[in-house]
């Protein structure tokens, strides 16, 4: 027989873990990471927290790693690089709250997005956080929304191409690897795993460009692509 949890509980629970988490306050120094007006105070922050020892998990500057990371995050909360170290000492301690840090790994992100939802890199290193983490799903929402923001960005169509071979939705991995390399991503990964799997297939070359003095004189014939061979499988 299961259990029901009372509802007075479950609301208590969700206030609880709502004070663990709380939403970002701008402060000075402090603020949008993206912000060249923000960042005016960002060196005197790195200077005695953030040194190149901390974003490497090196050592700390005034204590534990994980507090001068947090320091750094409480103040520019989509520190790109702050995040990523504190993500990657998360993992690297195996744990969702390293010594030191005030939050949880996932709560500096949810901060960090929730106060600069237009920061697509944040929302990348906390797609690939999730992916380490073996949460697929979240994963791929963020990779999607960072999608959205940045249709151009060949580093988060690569990334969602490997999403989606690893759901072996083949389909759409092949369609967000040949954006990617369409706007020069440069690690063949991606194709590698296509090509294993029997789903990659060469782009179809560009059009030809007809010279404009000929085109005076001369009717111009428009290129035709070779032939696709059809993907084998599904």
């Amino acid at each position: 027989m299961k259990h029901l949890i009372p509802a007075c509980a479950l609301a208590a629970c969700c206030a609880h873990a709502a004070a663990e988490c709380p939403p970002y306050v701008k402060h000075t120094p402090g603020g949008d990471y993206t912000s060249a007006e923000d960042r005016d105070g960002l060196s005197v922050v790195e200077k005695f927290h953030f040194s190149r020892a901390v974003e490497t998990l090196t050592q700390g500057m005034t204590g534990s790693l994980g507090g001068d990371i947090s320091y750094t995050l409480e103040h520019f909360p989509n520190h790109h690089r702050a995040l990523a170290s504190m993500a990657k000492l998360g993992l690297r301690l195996k744990s969702a709250q390293p010594v030191g840090a005030r939050y949880t790994v996932a709560c500096y992100f949810e901060r960090a997005i929730a106060f600069a939802p237009h920061d697509v890199t944040a929302r990348m290193v906390y797609g690939n956080y999730l992916l380490a983490m073996g949460q697929d799903a979240m994963a791929l929402e963020q990779l999607d929304s960072a999608s959205r923001l940045a249709p151009e960005q060949a580093t988060i169509q690569y990334n969602l191409g490997l999403m989606y071979v690893k759901k072996k939705d083949y389909e759409k991995a092949s369609a967000h690897a040949q954006k990617a390399y369409a706007l020069g991503f440069p690690l063949p990964g991606l194709k590698n795993k296509l090509k294993a799997a029997g789903k990659w297939r060469e782009p179809e070359p560009a059009p030809a460009i007809v010279d404009t003095k000929e085109a005076k004189t001369e009717t111009p014939v428009p290129a035709v692509p070779e032939p696709v061979q059809p993907p084998s499988g599904e």
